[in-house]
């Protein structure tokens, strides 16, 4: 192997599924300020939304995700913004 090239800080780092909390060790060089301590020892802690564990494909169940309600989120968000309707009476007076 060559010097120099691999990087410093190749660690056992800690990978925590936060939508079903499931935890798992791997060798990593993800940079993380937090810890978490599995069967006695610390590890650095890396947070994921989705893994192995939690992700449809893997796991053969589907998750229904509430578009209906992202799209209301969304529309209440971005109302202070839109323009006010100009009446179709007022353009012909123009």
């Amino acid at each position: 192997m060559r010097n120099g090239i691999h990087p410093e800080n190749y660690r056992i780092v800690a990978f925590k599924d936060m939508s079903n909390d499931e935890v798992f060790l791997t060798k990593s060089t993800a940079n993380t300020k937090e810890t978490l301590e599995v069967d006695g020892v610390e590890y650095p802690l890396v947070k994921l939304e989705i893994s192995r564990t939690s992700h449809p494909f893997y796991t053969g169940k589907s998750k229904l995700i509430d578009t209906a309600g992202r799209i209301d989120k969304f529309k209440n968000k971005y109302a202070k913004f839109k323009k006010p309707a100009v009446k179709a009476e007022e353009k012909t007076e123009e």
